[in-house]
C-alpha cells in the first residue's frame, strides 16, 4: 500500500533525541530554546514560543489576544475542526466564513459580511498549504481594528509574495503533528512579531511563571519536552528539501492528472504551495467515471492510500448542532464549504513517494477512465 502520509525520520533526528536522553534533561530546556530560535529565523520573526501541539498554539494566540466571552472570531467553515474549536475554548463565538472554490481558503468576501461589532479577530487558516489572501484579509483587520491570526499548521514553508507565512498576522500558529510537512510527534509554535504577545504566550504555557515558582497569573502546562524540539531542529534543517519533494510530485500530478470530472488543486501566482495534502476534487456531473467513494474503494484496492480532508464542514459537526448557538442550515449559509465536503479528496504527495510511486498513482487513475470510456 502507497501511504496517504508517511513521516520521514532518519538518524539525525534519532541521533538528536538520544543525546536528549543521555543529557537527563527531558522537559523544555536548552533544546527548545535552541528550536525557538531556528524556527523564528526560519519565519523571520522576532519570537517563536514553541507549546505541546498546535490546538494549543491557537488557544493560548487567542488567550494572548484577550479574546473573551461574548466575543466573536471569524473562521473558515472548511478546515481542520480545531481552528474553531479553540475559540470555543474562550467562551467565546466562532462565526463561520465560507471558503473559496478554488483555493479552499477562507474567501475575504464573506469575511466582510460576517463582521459585527462583536467581531474581535479573524483566523485565516492556509489549507493545505496554500497560504490564504493575505493582503485583502490583513486591509480588512487594518479597516475594522481586528487582529489577524495565521493558521498555519499545514503551512511550513508556504510563502505569500515571497515571505514566509506565520509573519502577517499577530500570531502564526504551527503544529507539529506526526502527518505534517515537518513533525516533532505531537507539538506547535506560535510565530509573533510583538515581543508583548510573545511574553503573554510564555507566561500561559507555563503556569503563568514570570520566575521560578513566581505566578503573575493563571496559565497552564503548555510546554514542549527537549526530545520533541530535538526532533523538531533536525526536522526544520530538511523542511526546504521536503516541501520541494511535495511540490515536485505534486507538478507531476499536474501534468498527468489529465481525467475528465477530475479537478487537480489550484495555486495561485503569488504564492509558494506546500502542498501539506494534494487535494483533488470529483465530479461524475464533469465527466468522472465514478462517485467520489468508489473512486476511494478503487484506489485502495489497487494499494493506494487516499483521505478526505474534510468529510463535514465544521458547522454541520454534531458537536456544533448541539451549541445551541444558531449555527443551523437557516443561520450559516456555507455552501461551498458543504458541496467541497462531498467532492474532495487527497491523494499522497508526501517526500517519500518514488518514480515508481508517481507513474502507478497517475496509470491507475488514468486506466480507470479509460476503461470506463470501452
Amino acid at each position: 500500500m502507497i501511504p496517504i502520509t508517511k513521516p520521514i525520520i532518519g538518524n539525525d533526528e534519532i541521533q538528536a533525541v538520544t543525546a536528549v536522553l543521555k543529557s537527563g534533561m527531558l522537559a523544555q530546556g536548552k533544546v527548545v530554546e535552541e528550536f525557538e530560535t531556528a524556527f523564528a529565523d526560519y519565519v523571520d520573526v522576532q519570537n517563536a514560543i514553541a507549546v505541546s501541539n498546535g490546538t494549543i498554539s491557537l488557544d493560548i494566540a487567542l488567550k494572548a489576544i484577550g479574546i473573551k466571552p461574548g466575543d466573536e472570531v471569524i473562521v473558515p467553515s472548511f478546515t481542520f475542526i480545531s481552528t474553531a474549536n479553540a475559540v470555543l475554548f474562550q467562551g467565546a463565538k466562532p462565526v463561520f466564513a465560507d471558503v473559496d472554490e478554488r483555493t479552499f481558503n477562507i474567501n475575504p468576501k464573506e469575511i466582510l459580511e460576517k463582521i459585527s461589532e462583536r467581531t474581535k479577530a479573524i483566523i485565516g487558516v492556509h489549507l493545505f498549504g496554500h497560504p490564504f489572501d493575505v493582503k485583502e484579509i490583513q486591509e480588512i483587520c487594518e479597516d475594522c481594528n481586528l487582529y489577524l491570526i495565521e493558521d498555519c499548521a499545514q503551512a511550513h514553508g508556504a510563502e505569500y509574495k515571497g515571505k514566509k507565512v506565520g509573519k502577517f498576522g499577530i500570531a502564526g500558529c504551527f503544529s507539529f503533528y506526526a502527518t505534517k510537512n515537518m513533525t516533532t510527534g505531537e507539538g506547535g509554535m506560535i510565530t509573533t512579531n510583538s515581543d508583548e504577545i510573545a511574553n503573554l504566550c510564555r507566561l500561559l504555557r507555563s503556569h503563568g511563571e514570570s520566575q521560578k515558582y513566581l505566578h503573575s497569573r493563571l496559565g497552564y502546562n503548555y510546554r514542549m519536552t527537549n526530545i520533541q524540539a530535538a526532533i523538531g531542529v533536525a526536522q526544520l534543517k530538511k523542511l526546504d528539501d521536503f516541501n520541494e519533494k511535495r511540490v515536485n510530485h505534486a507538478e507531476y500530478f499536474n501534468e498527468h492528472l489529465k481525467v475528465a470530472g477530475l479537478t487537480v488543486p489550484y495555486k495561485k501566482k503569488e504564492v509558494r504551495h506546500v502542498y501539506h495534502q494534494y487535494a483533488v476534487t470529483i465530479e461524475e456531473e464533469e465527466g468522472f467515471p465514478m462517485s467520489r467513494d468508489a473512486f476511494m474503494e478503487y484506489l485502495k484496492n489497487n494499494g493506494i492510500g487516499c483521505a478526505i480532508h474534510y468529510p463535514l464542514p465544521i458547522h454541520k459537526q454534531p458537536l456544533y448542532q448541539y451549541q445551541r448557538m444558531g449555527y443551523t442550515d437557516e443561520n450559516v449559509q456555507c455552501p461551498i464549504a458543504t458541496a467541497l465536503s462531498k467532492k474532495i479528496l487527497s491523494l499522497p504527495v508526501h517526500p517519500a513517494l518514488t518514480k515508481e510511486n508517481l507513474l502507478y498513482i497517475s496509470e491507475t487513475i488514468k486506466n480507470l477512465s479509460l476503461k470506463r470510456k470501452l
